[in-house]
């Protein structure tokens, strides 16, 4: 028997702001820089969904290096840059926000600084105020569960009762991995369906289908 939804919970970059290929062009060029040739395809396919400190230890152990103490300090300078003239909430997410009956949070990989301000930037940052959880705070990021179950122990709610919505590969195995459902957003584009399907995972398209869905998804629960 399924379990009412008692809680959505969000991922930031993909799902409710369209930083993912600009923060994906930024660490090529970033990488570049320091003699790194990694294509936008490789990146995506690699770090998407992950945090920055998982992406420096994958580089670092394909390279055979350590890289600059000052890495994520220029890539995230690169990335604030870009984002103050690019960035751009997903299409139809505010109006989804607006209707939904539930309760959210954000639960992202990013450190808290960069969440806050991309939701600033793109002015969403009211609908999440109080209620955001970044991977700096447990031990392990995506795919590992502990920052889902993290933000659903802070916001009260069981697991089973949680819907992740997500973009990416690492996010979607996370929220299986904390028992949870989760709605793999497509529309990015970023990641393959194919690549997003599997148990207890509906994919879809249009953020603007998401209270539908997530009422369909309640509805299913209340009728079995």
């Amino acid at each position: 028997m399924p379990d009412p939804i008692e809680l959505v919970i969000f991922d930031c970059d993909g799902v409710l702001v369209d930083s993912e290929p600009i923060a994906v062009r930024i660490d090529v060029e970033t990488l570049a820089g320091h003699g790194i040739t990694m294509s936008e395809a490789e990146v995506i396919e690699r770090f998407v969904g992950r945090s920055q400190s998982v992406m420096r230890e994958a580089i670092e152990a394909h390279i055979g290096r350590k890289l600059p103490d000052d890495w994520e300090v220029i890539a995230e300078r690169g990335y604030r840059d870009a984002f103050v003239s690019e960035l751009r909430a997903i299409a139809g997410v505010e109006q989804a926000l607006a209707e939904l009956e539930v309760a959210t949070c954000v639960a992202s990989g990013s450190v808290p600084e960069a969440i806050r301000f991309k939701l600033e930037l793109t002015g969403l940052y009211a609908h999440f105020e109080g209620r955001i959880f970044s991977a700096v705070e447990v031990p392990n990021g995506k795919p590992a569960p502990d920052l889902f179950l993290h933000a659903a122990a802070h916001m009260g709610a069981a697991p089973p009762r949680c819907v992740v919505v997500e973009d990416s590969v690492y996010g979607v195995q996370a929220a299986r991995a904390a028992g949870m459902r989760a709605l793999a957003y497509t529309g990015s584009g970023m990641t393959p369906s194919d690549a997003l399907a599997g148990p207890d995972t509906l994919l879809f398209a249009d953020m603007g289908e998401l209270p539908q869905l997530l009422r369909a998804l309640g509805a299913g629960a209340e009728a079995a």
